[in-house]
């Protein structure tokens, strides 16, 4: 391929896979938290309008933090497992 030691490395790694899994990955980060915060206003009216927080929708929300959560582990070489979809959504 070519003598560059630190691009020899890359391809016998799988840095390039993992590069454009890491891109895919910030855009569903990107999407997620735009879903979150739809669902934070979404909650706050409905908790306005009732007494307490929808429990499905504070549920989901929990998941949807870890799944936060899982692709800044992933974006950050925390760990080498990838989130959802290439692995189960968050169960907690």
């Amino acid at each position: 391929m070519t003598d560059i030691p630190f691009l020899k490395q890359a391809a016998s790694s799988g840095i390039w896979g993992r590069l454009l899994m890491m891109l895919g990955m910030a855009v569903a980060f990107y999407l997620a938290v735009s879903l979150l915060a739809i669902l934070a206003l979404a909650q706050l009216i409905l908790t306005l309008c009732g007494d307490s927080p929808n429990p499905r929708l504070s549920r989901f929300g929990r998941m949807l933090g870890t799944y936060l959560r899982q692709i800044a582990e992933y974006e950050t070489f925390a760990t080498d497992r990838a989130p959802f979809p290439f692995s189960d959504w968050p169960e907690r």
